[in-house]
C-alpha cells in the first residue's frame, strides 16, 4: 500500500464550537485529526501506545513491523482444505461440509449470506457453491456463482468451493473464471463435466468434455494453487456403459490432479461401503465424503430423483407414499432417515466427515447435526471479530473497534489492501464506501419489517431513543414487534452486553444513542462463553469502551465534565462535516483489547485509532440516512427527524484505560447530565 504521513492540525486547531466549549472547560492539551479528505493516504509508521496499554509499535517504518513473530492464533487460517482434512482424519475429528445453489429471486441474495451465516456458526469444514450454466454463473450480479462463493469466502469467513463445470464453456472462459475466482480468494474448485444447457450434449469449440479434462487443465494452469474435488457415482453415472467403466473414469480424475472425492446422494449405507471397497480395489486412496440428501418434501424428492436418475428403495416409498400431502410429517421423517443414515455411516471406519446437500434450508440439516452430535454449539471464536477467508488476509490479526458490528463493511472498505497489520496497528486509505444496497451491506430485514420495528411514522427524536432501548432491552415496541437490528448492527447484541444492558439502557433513555460498546475485562480465561477468544490457556482483557451518537448540548456538557477524567478517559468527538477533536496523544492508536497465550506474544487484535475514526464516521453517520431515513417518503416529518440527527448530532467514543478498575464511562455519562440539569445562576 502507499502511504504517506497526514497533515494534522496543531492542537486547539478544531471547530469553532468544539474549541469553544474545549477551552471552556480548561483542557487545552489536545491532538485534532483535520477532516480527511478521500485521496489522502494515511500514516505507515507505528506508533508507540504512550500509557499503561500494552505497546503497540516501535520505531520501525517498514512494512515488516506489521508482523508478529509469533505463531498464528488459530492454524486451520493457514491450512489449505485438503491440509485441513489430512489433520481431523489423522486425529479422528469428523467434519460436515454443506452445499448451497445461488438463489433465484433478486431478494434471496442477503437471505442466503444470512444462512452462511447462521449455518456457518456449527463449524462446517467447508461449504460448496453449485455453478448454474443459465445463470451468467462467472459474471459479478449478485445472484451469480462467483459473487455468492466469493461473498462467502470474504465476507463471512467460511473455506469455501466453487463448482465449475465444462458445457457451454470454451478452455479461454474456463481458464477466466478460475483467474477470477483466484484473484477473489476461491482456492477449491469441485470439477465438472455438469449438465447439458437446453438438450446440447457437445462441448463448445474449444472446449471440454469431461471432468478429468477440467482437472488436468487446472493443473496445468494453476499449478498446485487449487484444491480440487471431484463427483463419485455410489452406482455408476447414469450415462456410464457400467459401473465398472464409471470407476474407471473416476481414477483417472483423480490421477489427474484431483485431491478428494464427494459422493452423489444414496439411500442406504451399503451402497456407499460398496462404493469406497470398490474404489479401493482399483487404487483409489484420496478422501471419499458421502453426500447426505435430506428428504423435505415429495415434490423436491421427485425432482431430485428425476436429476439424478436415481431409485426411491421400496421401504421409503412405502412411508412417504401415504404421507406425501403432509409437508410436516415428511420433514421429520426425512430428518430421523437421514440420522439413522449419518450414524449407520459414522460407525464405520470409512467415512472421514459427511456432505450435506441443503437445498438452501438449513434448519433440518443443522437439527441433524445436532442430533448426531456434530454442530458446534459454542464454537471458540479464534479472534474477537468476525475473520475473512481469503488467503491475503491469513495475517490480518488487528483491526479497529469501530466495525465490530459491521465485520462485512470493513472487509469491503479494505478488499484493495495488498497486505493487513498483523501485530501493530497503522492506519492505510480505507475505500470509500457508497454501494449501501449490496446485498452483504443492507439490511437482510424487509422495508415493511424494519418499519414495524424502527417506526412507521416518528414524532419526535424521543420515539428514535425509543428504537435503542427496545432494541437493547429485547422487549417488543409498540408495534408488538421485537427490534432486532440497528442500521449499525445488523444483528442480535454481543453477549458481552448483557454485562452491561442496564447501564446501556440507562443512557440510551437519557438521549445518549450507542451504536457499540464493551466492557472492562481483566484476565478472564480464554475459554469464557461471553468474553473469550483465541486458543486454551490464554488470558483476555479489555478496556471499557463506549461508542454513541448524541446532541450538541450533551457534547458541550462533556466536555467540561472530561477536564477531571484527563489522565483516565481517552475520547474523540466528531459531527459530521468532520469538525472533531481528541486527546489522544499524537493521534496515537489505543489498544483495547488482548490476549496472552502460552507461546505467543501479545496479541492486540482491537484498537481505537483516531485516524481510522474519522473513515468510520462517514459510514456511521451516512446510515442514519442511507438505512433508516430512506424508510420514509423525502419531506415526511419522520425523514425531517432522522435528516436533522444526521446533520446535529456528535459521534463519541470514550475509552475508560484503566481497566483494572470499575468502568468510569457511566459516571462520565451521569456527570455530564448532572451537569446539563444544574440550575443556571443568574
Amino acid at each position: 500500500m502507499n502511504q504517506q504521513a497526514p497533515e494534522v492540525l496543531p492542537a486547539g486547531h478544531s471547530c469553532p464550537s468544539l474549541g469553544t466549549w474545549a477551552l471552556k472547560a480548561g483542557i487545552m492539551s489536545l491532538s485534532v485529526p483535520p477532516s480527511i479528505s478521500r485521496n489522502s493516504a494515511m500514516v505507515n509508521e507505528p506508533r508507540g501506545n504512550g500509557g499503561p496499554n500494552p505497546s503497540l509499535g516501535g520505531t520501525e517504518s517498514s512494512k515488516e513491523s506489521w508482523r508478529c513473530s509469533s505463531p498464528g492464533l488459530d492454524p486451520e487460517r493457514h491450512e489449505r482444505l485438503r491440509e485441513k482434512m489430512k489433520r481431523r482424519m489423522e486425529s479422528g475429528d469428523k467434519w460436515f461440509s454443506l452445499e448451497f445453489f445461488p438463489p433465484r429471486k433478486a431478494q434471496d441474495p442477503a437471505n442466503l449470506i444470512s444462512e452462511f451465516d447462521q449455518m456457518g456458526a456449527g463449524g462446517p469444514l467447508f461449504i460448496d457453491v453449485t455453478w448454474r450454466p443459465t445463470e451468467d454463473p462467472g459474471s459479478d450480479k449478485d445472484r451469480s456463482s462467483m459473487t455468492i462463493a466469493s461473498t462467502a469466502v470474504n465476507y463471512c469467513g467460511l473455506e469455501t468451493m466453487l463448482h465449475m463445470t465444462c458445457y457451454c464453456q470454451s478452455q479461454e472462459e474456463i481458464t477466466g473464471h478460475l483467474h477470477k475466482a483466484k484473484r477473489l480468494g476461491l482456492k477449491n474448485i469441485l470439477a465438472l463435466s455438469g449438465d447439458p444447457v437446453d438438450g446440447q450434449r457437445e462441448a463448445k469449440e474449444g472446449g471440454f468434455h469431461y471432468a478429468v479434462d477440467l482437472v488436468e487443465h487446472i493443473r496445468k494452469e494453476f499449478g498446485d494453487y487449487f484444491d480440487i474435488c471431484v463427483a463419485g457415482y455410489p452406482k455408476g453415472h447414469p450415462d456410464a456403459e457400467s459401473f465398472e467403466d464409471d470407476l474407471k473414469h473416476l481414477k483417472e480424475k483423480v490421477s489427474a490432479g484431483a485431491d478428494f472425492i464427494i459422493t452423489q446422494l444414496f439411500f442406504e449405507a451399503d451402497t456407499f461401503f460398496r462404493f469406497v471397497k470398490a474404489c479401493s480395489e482399483i487404487g483409489i486412496t484420496c478422501p471419499i465424503l458421502p453426500g447426505i440428501f435430506l428428504i423435505q418434501g415429495y415434490r423436491s424428492l421427485q425432482r431430485i430423483v428425476k436429476l439424478s436418475k436415481l431409485e426411491v428403495p421400496q421401504r421409503i416409498r412405502d412411508v412417504i407414499e401415504p404421507i406425501k400431502d403432509n409437508d410436516d410429517a415428511i420433514r421429520i421423517y426425512g430428518i430421523n432417515l437421514a440420522v439413522s443414515l449419518c450414524q449407520e455411516l459414522l460407525a464405520s471406519a470409512l467415512v472421514p466427515g459427511l456432505h450435506f446437500y441443503t437445498l438452501n434450508h438449513g434448519m433440518a440439516t443443522t437439527e441433524v447435526l445436532k442430533r448426531l452430535g456434530m454442530w458446534a454449539e459454542d464454537p471458540r471464536r479464534p479472534l474477537p471479530w468476525a475473520v475473512s477467508a481469503h488467503p491475503k488476509r491469513r495475517e490480518e490479526y488487528v483491526r479497529p473497534i469501530f466495525w465490530a458490528s459491521r465485520p462485512k463493511s470493513y472487509i469491503y472498505r479494505t478488499q484493495e489492501w495488498d497486505e493487513f497489520p498483523s501485530c501493530r496497528w497503522s492506519s492505510p486509505a480505507f475505500g470509500e464506501l457508497k454501494d449501501h444496497h449490496l446485498f452483504f451491506l443492507k439490511s437482510k430485514a424487509p422495508r415493511e419489517e424494519l418499519l414495524r420495528m424502527w417506526g412507521e411514522e416518528l414524532t419526535s427524536q424521543e420515539s428514535v431513543c425509543e428504537v435503542f432501548v427496545h432494541y437493547l432491552s429485547g422487549e417488543p415496541n409498540r408495534n408488538g414487534c421485537q427490534v432486532t437490528c440497528l442500521p449499525w448492527s445488523d444483528k442480535p447484541l454481543a453477549a458481552e452486553t448483557s454485562l452491561m444492558k442496564e447501564e446501556l439502557l440507562r443512557v440510551n433513555r437519557r438521549g445518549v444513542l450507542t451504536i457499540n460498546s464493551q466492557p472492562n475485562v481483566n484476565g478472564r480465561p480464554s475459554s469464557d462463553p461471553v468474553v473469550g477468544w483465541g486458543p486454551s490457556g490464554g488470558f483476555v482483557f479489555q478496556k471499557a469502551y463506549l461508542e454513541f451518537f448524541t446532541s450538541r448540548e450533551t457534547v458541550g456538557a462533556l466536555l467540561q465534565v472530561l477536564k477531571k477524567y484527563e489522565l483516565r478517559v481517552n475520547y474523540h468527538i466528531v459531527d459530521v462535516k468532520g469538525d472533531n477533536i481528541t486527546n489522544a496523544p499524537k493521534l496515537q492508536p489505543n489498544a483495547v483489547t488482548w490476549g496472552i497465550f502460552p507461546g505467543r506474544e501479545i496479541i492486540q487484535p482491537t484498537v481505537v485509532d483516531p485516524v481510522s475514526f474519522m473513515f468510520w464516521k462517514d459510514e456511521a453517520f451516512a446510515l442514519w440516512v442511507e438505512q433508516w431515513g430512506k424508510l420514509y417518503d423525502e419531506e415526511s416529518p419522520s425523514r425531517m427527524i432522522i435528516q436533522d440527527i444526521h446533520d446535529n448530532y456528535f459521534l463519541v467514543n470514550l475509552v475508560d484505560n484503566e481497566f483494572l478498575l470499575d468502568n468510569c464511562l457511566w459516571q462520565v455519562i451521569e456527570d455530564t447530565f448532572e451537569l446539563l440539569n444544574r440550575p443556571i445562576l443568574q
